[in-house]
């Protein structure tokens, strides 16, 4: 089955880390993701850039309005994701559980449900 694992953290905190720091957890997420790799979990994975570039869509009375920014303001953004394979939610929970930011952030585990490609 298949999981995304999103990555919250509090991006002004991210964002005010000293290179040193930036370096190790970039290492850090580098090694975590040879491994997956490596265990055949890694189906996709990716961080995504600043709350600020984001757009919002929404469609209303059949017009479609944009908002900068995220959906919501929260304490924690969403950074990044990771798409594995696991066997259940519990080796999906233990995958989540080695990410970098797990330590002092969040990680949400979603199963896919994937749709028919008819």
């Amino acid at each position: 089955m298949q999981y995304l694992l999103l990555i919250y953290r509090n991006e002004a905190e991210m964002m005010a880390m000293s290179p040193a720091t930036a370096e190790t957890q970039m290492l850090a997420y580098r090694d975590f993701t040879q491994s997956i790799i490596q265990s055949g979990n890694f189906k996709a994975g990716d961080r995504l850039r600043p709350t600020s570039t984001a757009t919002t869509v929404r469609v209303r009375d059949g017009r479609t309005v944009t908002t900068d920014g995220p959906f919501a303001e929260t304490r924690e953004q969403l950074g990044g994701y990771y798409m594995v394979e696991a066997k259940d939610l519990d080796e999906a929970i233990a995958i989540a559980a080695r990410i970098p930011n797990a330590r002092d952030g969040s990680i949400e585990v979603r199963p896919i449900w994937v749709l028919n490609k008819a």
